[in-house]
Formats: C-alpha cells, sequence, structure tokens
C-alpha cells in the first residue's frame, strides 16, 4: 500500500500527531552555518545535527522516551544535551561532535540533577545550573581539565541566565527574597563575586519580576538586554552592570514584549505577544520607534535573527500547521513526509469577569450550526496561555464534532502583570471563577450544549479539571486530566524543589504553615463531590505532578464507586513518543463517546 493510501485511510486527527515537524533550528554563534533543532521524524522527538553549508542533517540522540533539551558551543563543534531517566527530568549534561561520535558526560564532576540553566563560553568553560531537594540551586562553573567549581548556591530558585561574549561577566536570576514568581538578577564574576545586582522586588517587597535576556553578542561590550514589569507587562530594557547604567526603550506596543540581540549588537529583534497573537519588530537602539518585520497573522512562537540580518521564524495559526520560515520568503526547514491537515480558524470571544474581561479561543465543528458538545481544553502553567497557534488535540476534538473552548484565565500571560499575579492565595479557585463566565457565556450564546460539556487539561489544566469538577460539580458531564495535581499537600512533599518554591509563592507558605489555603486549593478536599465520569493520565516518572498523589485521588473515587478510567504510562510529565500520545487522546476520545450522551460518533476522518 502507497503512502497516500495509507494517508487516506488514516483518521485526519492521527494525520497530525504524525506528520513530521520540526522546532526553529537554533544555530552555533560563531559558526551560523551549524544548527540544532528537534523533529518527531523517527516517531519520538530528537535532537538533529543541520549542517546549512552541505545541507546534511543527523539525528544526534536516540533515546526511548525522547531528548528535547540540547545546545550548540559557540564554536558549532559540539552539542550538548541533557540526559534524564525516562522524563524524570533528573540528570546529567552530555556532549558529543557535531559530525558525530561517541556522547560523554560534560561536566564529570556533578552529580545528577534537576537543570538550572547552561551557559557556554568561546574558551570551553561552561556555567551550569543544578537543583536538587537537598542542596536547593547551586552555579558551577566548569573549565576545561578542570573540577567544576561552586560559585553560587542557595535554598530558593534561581538559575543560569548568561554569559558574557568574552566570559568575564555571568548574569543569574535569582529568588532569593522567595518570590518564585518575581526574579531578581545579579552579574557576579567567573570566581563569584559580585558585579552588580538588579532587584525590582526590593527584597520582596514588591511584585516586579525581572528575566535575563542576553549579554549584547560583541566583544568588549557589557550591556546585558533585560525583561522587567516596571509599567505593568513584560517588556525590555537595557542594563549595563559594569557602569551601573539603565536605558528603557521607546517600543509603546501593548502586551507582552521580549527582546533578542541581532548577532552583531546593532540592533533587537522584538518578539510581541498581544491578545493569543504575536509578531516580530525590529528595534536600533537610539531609534524613535521600532519597524514591523512582516509575519502572517496568528503565532510565531520562536525567532531568531540571522547574521545577514534575516529572520528566521516558526509560525502557525490554529488552522494551519507550523513552518519554519524566512523573512527572504522562503521556508528554512521542511521536513520529508506528509504535511498535517489543516484545521478550523479560532474566533475570539470576551467576556465579563470578576477581575476582567476574559478572553477565550473557540473552535467550531466546520458542519453544523450548535448546540454542540463542548471541551473546554485547559492550559497548563499556570504563567502560559493559550493562542492562535497550530494544535493537534484541540484539532482531534473539532474532527469528531466538538466545539473546543479555551480560556486565557487569570493567571495566564500576556495580558498585564496584574492578570498573571492575580491567582495567589486562592490559587484554582480564582481560575475557576473566570472558566465558569466562560461557560456560561458558552451556553447562553448557543455554542455549547450544557449536558455535554467536558472539562479538560494537561498539568495545570489538568489540576483545574478535577478541582472544577469537585467545586462545579453540576456543570461538568465529563473530565479529562492528564498529568494532574490531585492532592496538592502530597504533590507539594513529593515534586522537585522548583515547584515547591512556586507553590510557596502562589499560596503564602507550605502545607504546614498554610493548611486551610492548602485544602481550600486541592483537587483532592472535593473528591466526594464529583459526579461526573473522570479520566485521568499520568506519568509514572513525572517530578512536576508525581504519581503518588494521583494514586490518592483515585483510591479516592474508587472507595466511592466512581465512574473513573486511570491510564498510567511509563515516561514523565508527558510524552515525546508520538504514537504514545496519539494513544492517550484516542483514550480520551472513546471515554467521551461512551460516557457522554448524544456524543457524535465520527471517527474523526
Amino acid at each position: 500500500m502507497s503512502d497516500t493510501q495509507n494517508a487516506s485511510s488514516t483518521p485526519e486527527w492521527e494525520q497530525r500527531f504524525r506528520a513530521p515537524r520540526v522546532s526553529l533550528p537554533d544555530w552555533a554563534e560563531d559558526a551560523p552555518e551549524r544548527s540544532l533543532f528537534v523533529s518527531n521524524a523517527t516517531g519520538t522527538y530528537e535532537l538533529y545535527a543541520w549542517d546549512r553549508s552541505s545541507g546534511e542533517q543527523r539525528q544526534a540522540t536516540d533515546r526511548p522516551n525522547g531528548t528535547t533539551d540540547g545546545v550548540l558551543t559557540p564554536d558549532g563543534r559540539t552539542i550538548w544535551w541533557f540526559s534524564d531517566t525516562d522524563g524524570d527530568e533528573f540528570g546529567v549534561w552530555m556532549r558529543q561532535p557535531f559530525a558525530g561520535g561517541a556522547d560523554e558526560p560534560a561536566a564529570p564532576g556533578l552529580e545528577p540533577s534537576y537543570p538550572a540553566g547552561l551557559a557556554i563560553g568561546r574558551d570551553g568553560t561552561s556555567v551550569i545550573g543544578r537543583s536538587t531537594d537537598e542542596d536547593g540551586t547551586t552555579i558551577h562553573l566548569v573549565r576545561p581539565q578542570e573540577e567544576p567549581a561552586e560559585i553560587y548556591r542557595h535554598r530558593e530558585s534561581a538559575g543560569v541566565g548568561d554569559l558574557s561574549h568574552d566570559g568575564t561577566l555571568i548574569a543569574l536570576e535569582h529568588t532569593e527574597h522567595g518570590d518564585a514568581m518575581h526574579s531578581a538578577l545579579r552579574v557576579v564574576r567567573p570566581d563569584g563575586s559580585t558585579v552588580a545586582e538588579l532587584d525590582d522586588t526590593e527584597g520582596g517587597t514588591k511584585e516586579l519580576g525581572l528575566a535575563v535576556l542576553g549579554f549584547a553578542p560583541v566583544a568588549g561590550d557589557s550591556r546585558l538586554l533585560v525583561g522587567h514589569q516596571r509599567r505593568g507587562r513584560w517588556e525590555p530594557m537595557i542594563w549595563d552592570p559594569v557602569a551601573g547604567t539603565e536605558t528603557a526603550l521607546p517600543v509603546e506596543l501593548p502586551g507582552d514584549v521580549g527582546a533578542e540581540w541581532y548577532p552583531d549588537g546593532s540592533a533587537l529583534l522584538i518578539e510581541h505577544s498581544f491578545e493569543a497573537r504575536s509578531e516580530l519588530w525590529r528595534y536600533e537602539p537610539g531609534a524613535e520607534e521600532p519597524v514591523r518585520v512582516l509575519t502572517p497573522a496568528g503565532t510565531v512562537s520562536g525567532a531568531t535573527a540571522r547574521p545577514d540580518g534575516t529572520v528566521e521564524y516558526l509560525w502557525s495559526s490554529a488552522a494551519q500547521p507550523p513552518v519554519v520560515r524566512s523573512t527572504a520568503g522562503s521556508v528554512v526547514l521542511d521536513p520529508p513526509g506528509a504535511k498535517a491537515p489543516a484545521s478550523v480558524p479560532v474566533q475570539d470571544a470576551w467576556v465579563e469577569g470578576p477581575g476582567g474581561r476574559i478572553h477565550a479561543l473557540v473552535q467550531r465543528p466546520a458542519t453544523g450550526d450548535g448546540p454542540f458538545p463542548t471541551i473546554f481544553e485547559i492550559h497548563g502553567g499556570p504563567t502560559w496561555h493559550d493562542s492562535d497557534a497550530f494544535a493537534s488535540g484541540p484539532a482531534a476534538w473539532v474532527d469528531h464534532g466538538f466545539a473546543v473552548v479555551r480560556v486565557n484565565y487569570r493567571g495566564s500571560t500576556g495580558y498585564g502583570r496584574a492578570w498573571t499575579d492575580a491567582l495567589k492565595h486562592r490559587v484554582g479557585l480564582i481560575e475557576l471563577e473566570d472558566i465558569a463566565m466562560v461557560r456560561d457565556w458558552s451556553v447562553k450564546s448557543g455554542l455549547a450544549d450544557p449536558q455535554r460539556l467536558v472539562l479538560a487539561g494537561g498539568s495545570w489544566g489538568g489540576y483545574l479539571t478535577l478541582l472544577g469538577l469537585g467545586t462545579q460539580p453540576e456543570s461538568w458531564a465529563l473530565g479529562l486530566a492528564a498529568v494532574p495535581v490531585a492532592d496538592y499537600v502530597t504533590a507539594y512533599h513529593d515534586e522537585m524543589e522548583a515547584l515547591k518554591a512556586m507553590d510557596r509563592t502562589l499560596l503564602g507558605g507550605t502545607p504546614e504553615e498554610v493548611p486551610e489555603r492548602f485544602a481550600a486549593s486541592s483537587p483532592l478536599t472535593y473528591v466526594d463531590a464529583v459526579r461526573a465520569p473522570v479520566y485521568i493520565s499520568a506519568g509514572v516518572n513525572d517530578p512536576r505532578c508525581p504519581i503518588r498523589q494521583v494514586e490518592n485521588y483515585v483510591d479516592r473515587l474508587k472507595a466511592r464507586g466512581a465512574v473513573h478510567e486511570v491510564y498510567r504510562y511509563d515516561a514523565g510529565h508527558g510524552s515525546l513518543v508520538v504514537e504514545e500520545r496519539i494513544k492517550q487522546v484516542r483514550l480520551e476520545l472513546d471515554f467521551a463517546l461512551k460516557h457522554l450522551a448524544g456524543a457524535p460518533d465520527n471517527d474523526g476522518g
């Protein structure tokens, strides 16, 4: 049977998952013809080396559960990649020659840990961030042929931001003030001594974060591009920690604004995110305003300026699958094989809520007028947002006759700092207030059938699903929770240290210090109120939403004879194996079609 015949007999929703994809290629700063990208071409997401001058592509990693974290050294001679065990995110950095060869530990003197940033210098020196439950965060300077030297240690979360072009300055992000949502910055020398500090939190008294965006890519230039929230949203400025100067940038764009340097340091590539779409701009320091870099309407998931002045970017929309494009007008990297079938576009919905206008993205089946069975697909994070970008999961539900609603609840990014920071202390409950308002709108508008409403999501979205099924039992006919927080207290004690710090920030302390807040925000507290059938999937090696707390919740469902199914798989916080992802979506679809009265029964083809 030909590939065309195979494709035609396979439902379109499965074709979307199997279609070969590539990430935006990363490239070596001093050898721009050498690139590294991620692809699912073999059926598992792995790292690939690409020599642009010859066109040769080589699969660099090959592991049963996939590999996505990798970086090239500035000279392009070596690939660093992070080696964990079956998705548990706990491991060591490995390296291999760009042209191929044996893997070896990149820093043999460092024990396994959770990663906390990496920067690699031109002389072979590396700065490696580590996080463990025992030590908190440690940062190490590793020179060639020398033992690692610890240059930073603190119990709270921190990480490596960047290393200056000449290797004399190291930028760190830290939360020593105890607020894991708002980092401060410190620039240190290779011996760990401090050059300068920048702390917009003023010791943790203000909720203003900073982020390292990168040192100027020029020898002898100590300027550091920094993201700040001083005007209620993320935007860039230039900080020179040596000169002690800060330079504001006249980039007056609504929404969140990020930036990176052009390779010669002469300009900034601005990435602007606003109301679930994104666009690119070029700004030259000293100019009155930025200049638009034309991209199609939709979402730019990543962009990079090349030495010749062109910009490469990964673009998609809800209707059209991702493609790596160049402002030169070409497709940069086109993987072989059948392309993903298109889906339907999103429509915007704005709903008044208790904290302000709530933005939701709606996809309707191509045929029919509604009301439709409707799935509320809730994003994770929580500091993330859904956008007008291609997503195979929602598209599968649309193919099966469902409307899909995605809500950028309070806590989401892209709508200003106040919106993102609003969920503190009443964690989960605030997000669900917004979801409830959009649910009511979906019914009143005629979009959604109130008897066929599904609450679903993964990670934080899975957490909100379980919490919503217990606190809003009359509102939902079915729940689908992937890798969720289910028992917040047990999750806190079992999860990786960086997430403990985030939970302390969100809830105002530990379970022992604020037990009433943990109880109010834990799905386990409300499990006996759950009426809807619930499907849960969980990775047995998940360090973010560990399996023990999921089992505690499932045991309570079993004890009361609640309708539920559980699927456990051998991976971490999600899977990088395409067929495993398809299996999980198929199980969710089958569960919904089995338990949702009147649901469509087509195969999504």
